[in-house]
Protein backbone atom coordinates (compact mmCIF):
# COMPACT_ATOMS: atom_id res chain seq x y z
CA UNK A 1 0.00 0.00 0.00
CA UNK A 2 2.68 2.56 -1.18
CA UNK A 3 -0.39 5.10 -1.69
CA UNK A 4 -1.29 5.16 2.05
CA UNK A 5 1.54 4.93 3.41
CA UNK A 6 2.61 8.24 1.37
CA UNK A 7 -0.74 9.41 2.27
CA UNK A 8 0.50 8.90 6.06
CA UNK A 9 4.11 10.03 5.72
CA UNK A 10 2.62 13.52 3.61
CA UNK A 11 0.16 13.77 6.59
CA UNK A 12 2.92 13.47 9.22
CA UNK A 13 5.00 16.23 7.72
CA UNK A 14 2.23 19.05 6.95
CA UNK A 15 1.24 18.37 10.97
CA UNK A 16 4.92 18.56 12.24
CA UNK A 17 4.73 21.37 10.07
CA UNK A 18 1.62 23.28 10.84
CA UNK A 19 1.70 22.11 14.26
CA UNK A 20 4.90 23.74 15.33
CA UNK A 21 4.35 26.74 13.67
CA UNK A 22 3.23 29.13 16.29
CA UNK A 23 -0.22 30.97 14.89
CA UNK A 24 -2.06 33.18 16.94
CA UNK A 25 -4.24 31.98 19.85
CA UNK A 26 -7.85 31.55 19.27
CA UNK A 27 -11.01 29.46 19.48
CA UNK A 28 -10.10 25.97 20.00
CA UNK A 29 -11.21 23.92 16.64
CA UNK A 30 -11.96 20.64 17.27
CA UNK A 31 -10.01 18.51 14.69
CA UNK A 32 -10.24 14.96 14.24
CA UNK A 33 -7.94 12.87 12.26
CA UNK A 34 -9.69 12.03 9.76
CA UNK A 35 -10.51 16.10 9.14
CA UNK A 36 -6.58 16.21 9.34
CA UNK A 37 -6.05 13.07 6.41
CA UNK A 38 -8.73 14.55 4.15
CA UNK A 39 -6.94 18.29 3.91
CA UNK A 40 -4.12 16.36 3.36
CA UNK A 41 -4.85 13.54 0.82
CA UNK A 42 -4.17 15.73 -2.29
CA UNK A 43 -0.58 16.24 -1.23
CA UNK A 44 -0.05 12.74 -1.87
CA UNK A 45 0.73 12.55 -5.72
CA UNK A 46 3.05 15.87 -4.52
CA UNK A 47 4.69 13.79 -1.73
CA UNK A 48 5.31 10.78 -3.81
CA UNK A 49 6.68 12.59 -7.26
CA UNK A 50 7.32 16.04 -6.12
CA UNK A 51 7.02 18.35 -8.69
CA UNK A 52 3.94 21.38 -8.30
CA UNK A 53 1.82 20.15 -5.39
CA UNK A 54 -1.91 20.37 -6.75
CA UNK A 55 -3.93 24.11 -6.00
CA UNK A 56 -6.30 21.85 -3.70
CA UNK A 57 -2.56 20.38 -1.74
CA UNK A 58 -2.06 23.79 -1.07
CA UNK A 59 -5.75 24.59 -0.02
CA UNK A 60 -5.91 21.78 2.45
CA UNK A 61 -2.56 22.42 3.60
CA UNK A 62 -3.86 26.40 4.40
CA UNK A 63 -7.20 25.59 5.64
CA UNK A 64 -5.32 23.00 8.10
CA UNK A 65 -2.92 25.56 9.11
CA UNK A 66 -5.49 27.65 9.70
CA UNK A 67 -8.08 25.42 11.95
CA UNK A 68 -5.29 24.39 14.31
CA UNK A 69 -5.00 27.41 16.30
CA UNK A 70 -4.23 27.02 19.34
CA UNK A 71 -1.29 24.89 20.94
CA UNK A 72 -3.64 22.09 22.36
CA UNK A 73 -4.97 21.68 18.58
CA UNK A 74 -1.56 21.51 16.69
CA UNK A 75 -0.12 18.64 19.51
CA UNK A 76 -3.37 16.94 19.15
CA UNK A 77 -2.88 17.09 15.12
CA UNK A 78 0.72 16.11 15.44
CA UNK A 79 -0.06 13.41 17.32
CA UNK A 80 -2.15 11.85 15.27
CA UNK A 81 -0.40 12.44 12.10
CA UNK A 82 2.45 10.30 13.95
CA UNK A 83 -0.03 7.65 14.81
CA UNK A 84 -0.77 7.34 11.31
CA UNK A 85 2.36 6.75 9.92
CA UNK A 86 3.69 4.57 12.53
CA UNK A 87 5.98 2.19 11.26
CA UNK A 88 5.09 2.72 7.56
CA UNK A 89 8.72 3.46 5.74
CA UNK A 90 9.50 6.39 3.81
CA UNK A 91 12.08 7.67 1.75
CA UNK A 92 14.48 10.45 1.88
CA UNK A 93 12.70 11.93 -1.19
CA UNK A 94 9.60 11.64 0.48
CA UNK A 95 10.79 13.41 3.33
CA UNK A 96 12.24 16.04 0.80
CA UNK A 97 9.27 16.59 -0.64
CA UNK A 98 7.10 16.30 2.60
CA UNK A 99 9.49 19.34 3.78
CA UNK A 100 9.17 21.65 0.89
CA UNK A 101 5.19 21.53 0.98
CA UNK A 102 4.88 24.55 2.75
CA UNK A 103 7.48 27.02 0.87
CA UNK A 104 5.66 25.66 -2.34
CA UNK A 105 2.26 26.57 -0.55
CA UNK A 106 3.36 30.09 0.48
CA UNK A 107 3.32 29.18 4.13
CA UNK A 108 6.41 30.03 5.16
CA UNK A 109 7.78 28.40 9.03
CA UNK A 110 10.51 29.25 10.73
CA UNK A 111 12.36 25.48 11.59
CA UNK A 112 12.92 22.26 10.21
CA UNK A 113 10.29 19.76 9.49
CA UNK A 114 11.04 16.41 10.86
CA UNK A 115 9.50 13.10 11.81
CA UNK A 116 11.09 13.03 15.12
CA UNK A 117 9.45 16.02 16.05
CA UNK A 118 8.29 15.92 19.78
CA UNK A 119 4.43 16.68 19.72
CA UNK A 120 4.50 17.65 23.26
CA UNK A 121 6.98 20.68 22.73
CA UNK A 122 4.68 22.08 19.93
CA UNK A 123 3.37 25.71 20.70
Amino acid sequence: MASSGALKLASVMLIVCMAATSAPEAAEAALSCGDVVNHLLPCVSYVQNGGQPAAQCCNGVRTLYGQAQTSTDRQNVCKCIKSAVNGIPYSSSNLGNAASLPDKCNLHISYKISPSTDCNKVQ
